[in-house]
Formats: C-alpha cells, sequence, structure tokens
C-alpha cells in the first residue's frame, strides 16, 4: 500500500480566485447596474470558497490523503473519515496535475503538482496511466 499525503496549493488557490475574478469582471461589463454587480459579487465567492475548498483544502470534506493499494484506492478526509473508491478508468495525466473521476463516490480528485513531493507525484501520475505503482523492477535493479 502506498499512502500520497496533500498539502494545500497556494498557487492552485490564487489561480482559482484569479480567473473567477476575471469573470466577476466580465459580468459587470455584460451586464452593467445592481444585478451584474450581484451576479459578480456570487461569482468572485464562488471562486473564494471553491479555492477554499479544493486548493486550500481546508473543507471538511477535502482529500488531505490517497491510499493507493492495487487498484483499490481509500481517501482520508479532513475530518478523519475515510472513503473507499472506485476509480473510473479514463484518467488526466499532465506535467502539472492530475484528475481522477471516481465512480463511487461520484466526485473527481485533483492533484496538483504543487500538492505533494516531486517524487510522490511522479509515482501518482505513474499510477493514473497505467493503473499500477513503480517499484517492482526497481527492488531487482542494482544499485
Amino acid at each position: 500500500m502506498t499512502r500520497f499525503i496533500l498539502v494545500p496549493s497556494p498557487l492552485l488557490a490564487l489561480a482559482i480566485v484569479l480567473l473567477h475574478g476575471v469573470a466577476a469582471g466580465c459580468m459587470l461589463l455584460v451586464l452593467p447596474g445592481i444585478a451584474g454587480a450581484a451576479l459578480a459579487l456570487a461569482l468572485f465567492l464562488l471562486g473564494a470558497a471553491a479555492a477554499w475548498s479544493r486548493a486550500m483544502l481546508r473543507s471538511p470534506a477535502s482529500v488531505r490523503a490517497i491510499e493507493i493499494s492495487g487498484e483499490s484506492l481509500a481517501l482520508e478526509l479532513r475530518d478523519g473519515s475515510r472513503i473507499f473508491a472506485a476509480p473510473a478508468e479514463r484518467r488526466y495525466v499532465g506535467r502539472f496535475a492530475v484528475t481522477v473521476p471516481l465512480r463511487q463516490p461520484r466526485r473527481t480528485i485533483l492533484v496538483t503538482a504543487g500538492m505533494m513531493a516531486a517524487d510522490d507525484f511522479r509515482r501518482l501520475r505513474i499510477w493514473a496511466l497505467w493503473g499500477r505503482l513503480p517499484g517492482a523492477a526497481a527492488a531487482r535493479l542494482p544499485a
């Protein structure tokens, strides 16, 4: 079993808040007046809430750790509870982010490169691509 500990990502939080701020500015341009201002404020507050729960991992339902054992996946949430999850077959793996959609429970996990150590992030990317963790061949190779 391999355990990946997630840490808050201020860079992701900043990106979320900035993009929602841009969306709020666009709303003000398209819909001037009190209605546009109310919608712009709602968009900005939505971005702040998303950054707080998703990037800064402050919500009780935020994923704080991922445990992988073969194809099984367990999530440890910030409130201390554990969820056993069934990952979907299709996953997004990029240089800076990994998304793992879950079939059960119905949610998606987003992990950015800044949320864990570089070696752990590389191992998570390999698991997301191939469905297994590296390490079996490394144990047989001489150092």
